[in-house]
């Protein structure tokens, strides 16, 4: 039998690559004889840099850059032979940067991904695709704008809560849009969530980031606040701000500050799929398997795990999800393309077990799911 194994990353626990080689090595233990192309996936979050490389090739360039919490922190980006420069905000404002008891989304900042954006530019990139995912920031993208030349500095560093003291008068973003003129820039996310409101940054994702109920408020105040500042001629009901565009709010609103610089949203998982060349290695097998950390309401909105079971559903392939835990209903796996999905957690018999040795447990959930799928 021939087997598609492409996950996204299990976050928290296992890189998307990690996570690939425990599900190839657990269906090869139950089912030798099975040809297995393993293929790592991201729609754009932790593990971006590294999918790409290795399906475009080009030079990984190490740089250190400022954390989420302002310490400073290695990143990693991949300048390839036309000029083009592939970076993961993630790297620099990633959630698995901040410890749990230090996670708070209203002093967090993405400085350090306006940091990664010039040290590319600095290494002669002439057009930038920036993904975006897994941050544990939620500042509207003032910290990257900041690092770029944004003014007052200081604020706009200090993360999403500063923002409601911000003088609107003050607000100068002419140096950081200089610094990125004549420079195609794009964002790689599939979150369509706006910057504000029931279903923006601060509402949806703030809480993952260990925000209170009452500090979502008060980051969705501040954040409207900026996006007023930053563009004074909305009407009241922020009638043609980029506030209100889809992806707007993805990585805690670093969408938005980068749709001020003129950058422009592109598909995320299905850009990825085209770049590894995915659609041609899912009609060659009989089996796509897929997998992430949590399957649930947020995997249908356009992540890996969805992306690839619509892929495998347009060549006729069945697809199974291997997830730390799968919160979907078979109704919801049906319309997404998934015949199947099974859950690290209810092997192991809880959450902590699986998390505990998460490359031991998914590659004794992939043996048994190739004992119930491969042909013998």
């Amino acid at each position: 039998m021939r087997v598609l194994v492409a996950p996204d990353c299990f976050t928290g626990t296992l890189s998307a690559p990690d996570a690939a080689a425990a599900i190839a090595a657990g269906w090869r233990s139950a089912a030798p004889d099975d040809e297995i192309t393993v293929a790592p996936l991201s729609d754009g979050g932790p593990g971006f840099v590294d999918v790409v490389a290795a399906a475009l090739g080009g030079e990984l360039l190490a740089v250190t850059v400022t954390g989420p919490l302002g310490d400073p922190v290695p990143a990693t980006l991949l300048l390839t032979a036309d000029g083009t420069a592939y970076l993961e905000s993630a790297q620099a404002c990633g959630l698995h940067l901040v410890p749990p008891d230090r996670r708070d989304p209203t002093r967090t900042t993405t400085a350090g991904v306006g940091e990664l954006i010039a040290a590319a530019l600095d290494a002669g990139a002439r057009a930038l695709v920036i993904g975006l995912g897994g941050s544990g920031t939620n500042d509207g993208g003032a910290g990257a704008l900041a690092a770029l030349g944004a003014q007052p500095g200081d604020l706009l560093r200090d993360g999403g809560a500063a923002l409601g003291d911000l003088d609107p008068a003050a607000l100068d973003l002419s140096a950081a849009r200089e610094r990125l003129a004549g420079v195609d820039v794009r964002i790689a996310s599939d979150v369509d969530s706006p910057l504000l409101g029931l279903r923006g940054a601060s509402a949806v994702f703030g809480p993952q980031k260990g925000a209170t109920a009452d500090q979502v408020q008060r980051l969705d105040a501040a954040l409207e606040h900026f996006a007023r500042a930053a563009q004074p001629d909305v009407g009241l009901n922020m009638t043609g701000s980029l506030a209100i565009a889809a992806g707007a709010g993805a990585a805690g609103g670093l969408g938005y500050g980068l749709l001020l610089l003129g950058a422009r949203r592109v598909p995320g998982i299905a850009g990825v799929i085209e770049l590894t060349g995915l659609a041609e290695a899912a009609a060659a097998v009989d089996v796509v398997v897929t997998g992430e950390g949590c399957f649930d309401w947020q995997s249908l909105q356009g992540k890996v795990v969805s992306g690839v079971a619509e892929l495998a559903m347009s060549v006729a392939r069945p697809c199974v999800v291997l997830a730390g835990q799968v919160e979907v209903g078979r109704r919801e796996m049906a319309a997404l393309g998934v015949e199947s999905a099974y859950s690290v957690a209810e092997l192991a018999g809880s959450a902590e077990a699986a998390m505990a040795e998460p490359a031991v447990h998914l590659q004794a959930l992939a043996a048994r799911v190739a004992r119930a799928w491969s042909r013998r």
